[in-house]
C-alpha cells in the first residue's frame, strides 16, 4: 500500500518504441500519494507517449509498471481507469454533439434495462460542476457550444467522475484564464489534500513552482532529472536540463523604430464580444492585447482578418479601408493570421509541412492550369530553413512537428505570402520553453524586417516582453494604452481584473 513516503505509482526503465524512433528509452516516474508531480521536458522529449503508457493507449516495450508496490500491465485504457487513473489530454477528447452530462459519463452512463437514466446522470454532473466551481454550466447543454475553457471543466468532471487516485492532466491551463487558472489551483489541492495524486504537465514553469510538489525532467526520452523540489530549484536549472543549454535571455532586445502606419481600426464593434474599439499599429512595430479569455481579444483578431463581419466601424490597411468579413480582402491586403486553435484552424494536419506553407500563395505556382511543383518545392525549401524548423524536411508531414515546428510551419507560410501585418494569437501555447525563444525571435526579426505584428497572449510576461505597446482589454473595451516599458505584471492584471482606465 502507498504511504505518502512510498510511491503510488513507479515506473522504472519504460521503453516505447516506433518505427525509426525510441521515444521512450528508459524512463522512470515515481509519483507518491496525495502530491502534485511535474513532468517537464520539451516538444518532443517523451512526455506524452509516458503518459499513454500510464493511460493504457501504448504498450510499453520494456521496463516495469507498480501500482501500490504490485507490478501491473495496463493493457488497455480501462485497466488503468480501473485502477484508478483518469487522464486530461491538452487535446480534448469531447463529443461536440453530446451533451456536458454525457461527455462526463461516457461509457459508463447511468442506465436500467438497457435505457440511460437521464436525470440521475445530470444530477451527478450537476455536483461534480458545483465541486469544481461551475455549477453554471448545464448539464444538457451541448458540449460543442460551450467556449473552450467550459469544455476544459468538462474533461475535468469526466475524470472525477471514476474513483480516481491519480489524475494526469496535460497541459490544463492552457486554455484557462487568470482567475480559471487559480480555480484549477483551488480544485488540485483540494483533490491532493484527500490523497489524490496529479501528475502535472505544463510549460508555464511559474505555474510549476505554484502548485507542484516534485518535479521529473525528461530529454530526448530519458530521465534527466528525478525528484526535484518544485518550489526551490532554481527556473534556469529547470530549464538547461530540459534543453541542454543555458537560457538566460528568452527575449530578444528591441532595436527598430517603428515605420509608417500599416494597421488603424476605428470605432471597431461585434455584437456581444466588443465595441468602440479602436487604435494603429505601424510598421515594426509589435503592439499586444491583454486581457481575461472572453474578453475579446481573439474576436478583434478575427475581425481585423474578415473572419467576422463588424456591426460599426472600419479596419484600414496602408490607409485603404477593406471589405468587411472577407478573409481573401485581408488576405490580399497583405494579412496574415497565425490562429490559436493552430491544429484545428491555422494547418493541414494530413499535408506535408511543405504545402502548408505554400497553401496561401499557390496562385504564384499556377499557370494555365499547370502546378510548378519545382518551383513551390524551391521555396518550401527556402522557407523551412529561414525559419528553422526541425527537422528540415519539407515533405515531412506537419502533423509530426512539435508545437513549436508547427507555429514556424505558419509563420513561414506568411512570410512567402510577403504579408505587411501578422496576427498573432496565443502564438506560444502548447510550445516548449526552448522552442519559445526561438519564436519569440522570429516575430522580433520579422519586426525588424517591417512586419506590423498584433499578438495576443494569456500570459502577462509575454506581452510585456514581447510587445512595445500594449492595449489592456476588459469586457470588450480598450480600457488602457501604454508602452510596455511603462508597465509591469502587476499594474496588467490590476487592469484586466478591474477595468480601471486612466
Amino acid at each position: 500500500m502507498a504511504t505518502p513516503e512510498s510511491p503510488l505509482l513507479a515506473m522504472s526503465g519504460i521503453v516505447k518504441e516506433f518505427p525509426g524512433v525510441r521515444a521512450l528509452d528508459g524512463v522512470d516516474l515515481e509519483v507518491r500519494a496525495g502530491e502534485v508531480h511535474c513532468l517537464l521536458g520539451q516538444n518532443g522529449a517523451g512526455k506524452s507517449t509516458l503518459i499513454k503508457v500510464l493511460a493504457g493507449a501504448h504498450q510499453p516495450d520494456g521496463g516495469e509498471v507498480r501500482w501500490n508496490g504490485e507490478p501491473v500491465r495496463l493493457a488497455g485504457p480501462t485497466a488503468s481507469m480501473r485502477l484508478g487513473i483518469a487522464t486530461m489530454y491538452q487535446e480534448l477528447d469531447l463529443v461536440d454533439g453530446l451533451s456536458v452530462a454525457e461527455n462526463i459519463f461516457l461509457g459508463h452512463e447511468s442506465s436500467r434495462l438497457g435505457f440511460s437514466r437521464r436525470g440521475e446522470m445530470n444530477a451527478a454532473a450537476r455536483r461534480l460542476l458545483g465541486r469544481l466551481g461551475h455549477g453554471e454550466i448545464s448539464p444538457g447543454l451541448v458540449v460543442g457550444r460551450l467556449p473552450a475553457a467550459g469544455q476544459q471543466i468538462v474533461s475535468m468532471a469526466r475524470a472525477l467522475s471514476h474513483d480516481t487516485r491519480l489524475i494526469i492532466m496535460d497541459e490544463p491551463s492552457a486554455a484557462l484564464a487568470h482567475d480559471e487558472v487559480a480555480n484549477l489551483f483551488r480544485i488540485i489541492r483540494e483533490l491532493t489534500a484527500s490523497g489524490v495524486a496529479v501528475v502535472y504537465i505544463s510549460h508555464r514553469l511559474a505555474e510549476i513552482r505554484e502548485i507542484g510538489d516534485r518535479v521529473t525532467v525528461l530529454k530526448d526520452g530519458r530521465t534527466v532529472a528525478v525528484g526535484l523540489p518544485a518550489r526551490t530549484t532554481p527556473t534556469a536549472e529547470v530549464v538547461a536540463l530540459m534543453t541542454g543549454r543555458s537560457t538566460e535571455h528568452s527575449f530578444p532586445d528591441r532595436d527598430a523604430e517603428p515605420g509608417e502606419e500599416v494597421l488603424r481600426v476605428e470605432d471597431l464593434a461585434l455584437p456581444g464580444r466588443f465595441s468602440g474599439v479602436s487604435f494603429h499599429v505601424r510598421a515594426g512595430e509589435i503592439v499586444g492585447l491583454a486581457g481575461l479569455v472572453g474578453s475579446g481579444r481573439s474576436e478583434i483578431l478575427e475581425t481585423v482578418y474578415g473572419a467576422r463581419r463588424p456591426s460599426a466601424g472600419r479596419v484600414l490597411v496602408d490607409g485603404r479601408p477593406l471589405r468587411p468579413g472577407s478573409t481573401s480582402v485581408a488576405v490580399a491586403a497583405g494579412i496574415g493570421l497565425a490562429p490559436e486553435e493552430r491544429k484545428a484552424q491555422g494547418l493541414l494536419m494530413y499535408e506535408t509541412v511543405g504545402r502548408n506553407i505554400t497553401a496561401a500563395s499557390m496562385r504564384r505556382y499556377s499557370r494555365l492550369g499547370w502546378l510548378d511543383r519545382r518551383r513551390e518545392a524551391r521555396d518550401a525549401g527556402e522557407m523551412v530553413r529561414a525559419v528553422d524548423i526541425r527537422p528540415a524536411d519539407p515533405d515531412r508531414p506537419v502533423r509530426t512537428l512539435s508545437g513549436g515546428n508547427q507555429q514556424k510551419t505558419v509563420f513561414a507560410r506568411w512570410l512567402l505570402k510577403g504579408c505587411r501585418l501578422l496576427l498573432l494569437d496565443e502564438p506560444t501555447r502548447g510550445v516548449d520553453v526552448g522552442a519559445r525563444g526561438e519564436l519569440y525571435a522570429q516575430v522580433r526579426e520579422l519586426a525588424v524586417q517591417g512586419v506590423a505584428v498584433l499578438l495576443v497572449s494569456s500570459e502577462v510576461p509575454e506581452v510585456l516582453d514581447l510587445a512595445d505597446r500594449v492595449l489592456v482589454i476588459r469586457e470588450g473595451r480598450v480600457v488602457h494604452e501604454a508602452a510596455a516599458s511603462d508597465l509591469d505584471e502587476h499594474r496588467v492584471l490590476d487592469l484586466i481584473m478591474e477595468g480601471s482606465a486612466l
